[in-house]
């Protein structure tokens, strides 16, 4: 069989693997880590011959309790640009604090253009959000979250500002301890 025949069947197998619900499992180097693929941008260079494409892919890699990490990876061709995204998110994982199934308190994050503001559901709500935030929340293991993106629409920022607004979130027992420190007492 030719090189070009196999590369071809390689990239089939690829997109089949896709094609599931976006995300596939890499339980053999950490643990339960799954991954998802955001977005994947095409960029053109235009040059003598015609144009020369490049993919970037923004990655989201967690193991749904409470670890997630996000990466960007660039490459001529797009599984290459996933791959190279998933092992920087892998070295980028951070825990965040988690009540239960949902997020702590109500908090806004805020990067570059985007703002995402997240807020606790009841149980049995869901996962109420679109794009880069469903994506970041599902792999964090958030089961029910009531969400809004405003602002910019770019992938990058609104993944960044839901990081953001993750960053600010303390739980409870955290608070307590923290004024007790000090001294205050939480009525």
């Amino acid at each position: 069989m030719s090189d070009f025949k196999k590369s071809e069947k390689k990239t089939n197998n690829f997109r089949k693997k896709q094609r599931n619900d976006g995300s596939h499992s890499a339980k053999a180097e950490r643990g339960e880590l799954k991954e998802k693929v955001i977005h994947v941008n095409r960029c053109a260079k235009v040059v003598k011959g015609g144009r020369r494409f490049g993919f970037a892919a923004l990655v989201v890699v967690g193991d749904q309790k409470g670890r997630i990490g996000v990466g960007y990876g660039k490459a001529k061709e797009v599984p290459e640009a996933i791959k190279k995204g998933t092992e920087r998110a892998k070295k980028n994982m951070t825990s965040f604090q988690l009540n239960e199934a949902t997020v702590p308190h109500m908090a806004m994050g805020i990067s570059d253009g985007g703002r995402v503001l997240l807020r606790p559901a009841a149980p049995g709500t869901g996962v109420i959000a679109g794009g880069g935030v469903r994506a970041v929340l599902e792999m964090l293991g958030i089961k029910d979250v009531l969400t809004k993106s405003m602002g910019s629409n770019n992938q990058i920022a609104v993944v960044n500002a839901t990081l953001d607004a993750l960053g600010k979130m303390r739980s409870y027992a955290l608070i307590k301890q923290m004024r007790a420190a000090t001294g205050d007492e939480i009525i």
